[in-house]
C-alpha cells in the first residue's frame, strides 16, 4: 500500500457528485439522436443551449436558466441551419452570442435576446462561409475576443476573426477528418487529434506543426491541456480495444508519460480539466458513471480519486464556467448532463464537503474571468496574454459590458493563403455526387425555361417591330 500517500493526502479526496432535484432539471427537451461524436449542450451563467431532433434542417434550444422544469413541445428554437447542428459553444466574453457549426458547411453565429427566445430565430447576426464540407467543431480563443477556429469535414481549421466577417488564417496541415481541438492557457497553441491517428501541437498564427505523435498503440480520439503544466491528456483507444488514457509533455511527443487502461466499453471518453483544482473528469458516452483524478506534476502524474455512479446513460455534457458556481456549497465543477431516453438535462454538481460556511480560498484561486486579454488585431499580430483573472469571493460575478457588433459583408470570394475556399471542390463521395448531379440537373433546367421564355419574348418584340415599320400612319 506504499502508493498510497498521495491519495490520502489530496484535499479532493471527498469530493462527491449531487444530482439536482427534478424540479431544477430540465424535462421535455427532444435532444437530437445524431451519433457525431460531440456533446450537443453549451452552458453559460445565463443560458442552457441543447441541440434538438428536427425534420429538415437543424436547430437548437436556447433555454434561461432560472427556467426549470417542464419545457414545452413549442418553444421556441434557434432553426437557421439547412442542415443537422453538430456543435455549439457560447462566447466566453459575450453571455449573449452563440457560435452554431452545421453540415450545411456553415458556421453562424447568434445573438440571444434578454430573457431568452420569445418566437423561433431564424436570421444569424453572422453567417461564415468557408469550408466546402460539412464543419464538425467549433471554438472561440480563450484570451482574445471574437476569434473563432472551425473544424470541417474538409480537413481545414479556419480562423475567423469576427469584426470583419472573415476567415484570416487556415491551418491546413491534417489528412483526415479532425476529431478535438484544445488550446492552452494563454492561447498561443492548439492541439488537436485526428482521424489519421496523430496528435499535434500547432502554432496557430502561422499553422506550424511544432509537436506530433503518430498513435498506434493508442488511437486517440480526444486531447486537453492540462493547464500551465506543460502537459497533455488524450483518451483514446488501445490496440486490445479497451479505452484508454495517455498523459504527454507537450515539447516532446515521441513517448507518452504515461498510459492507463481504464475498461473494456466502446462509448466515447470525454475529458475535463480544471485547472484551479488540478482536477481531471473523465465521462463515457453511453456511462451513466463520472470518473474523477487529480493531476501532479511529479509522478505518478494521476492520481484516482473516486467515480459519481447512476444508471442514466449520458449523450453528452455541458459544463458551467467558474464563475457560474456556487461558492457558498463549496461547488467546484458542475455539469449539464443529457439524458436522451428521458428527454432530460440533468444538473450535477462536484462538492467538497467543508463544515465551515466562510470563503474557502483553498479550492477557489483567482480564476479566468468574463473581459477578453486581447482584441483580435493584438492577437493576429503575435501577441500572446494570460487571461484576466477574477475572485470568486462572495459569489462574485460581473456581467460583460461587451456588446458584439456584426460586420457590413459584401459578397466576395474567401481567399485564404492564395485559395478561394468558395470554389467548387470535386465531390469525395457517393452521395455528394449525386447531390450535385441533381443540382446541375435542376439549374439546366431552369436556365432551359428561363431562355425559352426569353426567346419567346424576343419573338414578340420583332413582330411588334416589324408592325411599327409596316403601319403606314408612321411612315
Amino acid at each position: 500500500m506504499s502508493w498510497r500517500p498521495q491519495y490520502r493526502s489530496s484535499k479532493f479526496r471527498n469530493v462527491y457528485g449531487k444530482v439536482a432535484n427534478r424540479e431544477h432539471c430540465f424535462d421535455g427537451i427532444p435532444i437530437t439522436k445524431n451519433v457525431h461524436d460531440n456533446h450537443f449542450c453549451a452552458v453559460n451563467t445565463r443560458f442552457l443551449a441543447i441541440v434538438t431532433e428536427s425534420a429538415g434542417g437543424g436547430s437548437f434550444l436556447v433555454i434561461p436558466l432560472e427556467q426549470t422544469g417542464r419545457i414545452e413541445p413549442n418553444y421556441p428554437k434557434v432553426c437557421g441551419h439547412q442542415g443537422n447542428v453538430l456543435d455549439i459553444k457560447w462566447n466566453p466574453f459575450i453571455d449573449n452570442i452563440i457560435a452554431s457549426c452545421s453540415e450545411d458547411t456553415s458556421v453562424r453565429i447568434w445573438e440571444i435576446p434578454e430573457g431568452g427566445l420569445k418566437r423561433n430565430m431564424t436570421e444569424a447576426l453572422l453567417e461564415l462561409h468557408g469550408h466546402s464540407r460539412r464543419v464538425g467543431l467549433v471554438e472561440w480563443h480563450p484570451t482574445t475576443n471574437n476569434i473563432l477556429f472551425s473544424a470541417g469535414y474538409d480537413y481545414k481549421v479556419l480562423i475567423w476573426n469576427l469584426d470583419v466577417g472573415e476567415p484570416v488564417k487556415m491551418i491546413d496541415c491534417h489528412s483526415d477528418v479532425i476529431l478535438c481541438m484544445s488550446f492552452n492557457t494563454d492561447g498561443s497553441l492548439l492541439t488537436t487529434t485526428c482521424k489519421d491517428k496523430k496528435l499535434r501541437v500547432i502554432e496557430p498564427r502561422s499553422g506550424r506543426v511544432l509537436q506530433e505523435a503518430n498513435c498506434k498503440n493508442h488511437r486517440v480520439n480526444r486531447v486537453v491541456f492540462l493547464g500551465n503544466m506543460k502537459r497533455l491528456l488524450t483518451t483514446g483507444v488501445s490496440r486490445w480495444n479497451t479505452r484508454q488514457i495517455a498523459l504527454w509533455d507537450q515539447e516532446d511527443l515521441s513517448m507518452p508519460l504515461i498510459e492507463e487502461e481504464i475498461d473494456g466499453l466502446s462509448g466515447l471518453l470525454f475529458p475535463f480539466y480544471d485547472a484551479d483544482t488540478h482536477m481531471l473528469y473523465l465521462a463515457g458516452k453511453g456511462d451513466g458513471n463520472i470518473r474523477y483524478y487529480e493531476i501532479s506534476t511529479e509522478k505518478p502524474f494521476l492520481s484516482y480519486l473516486m467515480e459519481f455512479r447512476s444508471p442514466a446513460p449520458q449523450k453528452g455534457l455541458g459544463v458551467m464556467p467558474k464563475h457560474g458556481l456556487d461558492v457558498s456549497a463549496c461547488e467546484v465543477f458542475r455539469f449539464y448532463k443529457l439524458v436522451t431516453l428521458k428527454g432530460l438535462i440533468e444538473p450535477i454538481s462536484m462538492i467538497v464537503p467543508r463544515r465551515s460556511d466562510s470563503y474557502q480560498e483553498d479550492i477557489y484561486p483567482m480564476t479566468p474571468g468574463t473581459e477578453p486579454a486581447l482584441t483580435p488585431d493584438e492577437w493576429l499580430g503575435g501577441m500572446n496574454r494570460d487571461p484576466v483573472l477574477m475572485s470568486l469571493k462572495e459569489g462574485y460575478k460581473k456581467s460583460s459590458k461587451m456588446v458584439f457588433k456584426a460586420p457590413i459583408k459584401e459578397k466576395k470570394s474567401v481567399v485564404v493563403n492564395g485559395i478561394d475556399l468558395l470554389e467548387n471542390v470535386p465531390p469525395r463521395t457517393e452521395n455528394e455526387l449525386l447531390r450535385m448531379f441533381f443540382r446541375q440537373q435542376d439549374e439546366i433546367r431552369r436556365l432551359k425555361e428561363e431562355l425559352a421564355q426569353k426567346d419567346i419574348r424576343i419573338r414578340q418584340l420583332q413582330l411588334e417591330l416589324k408592325n411599327l415599320r409596316n403601319n403606314p400612319k408612321n411612315c
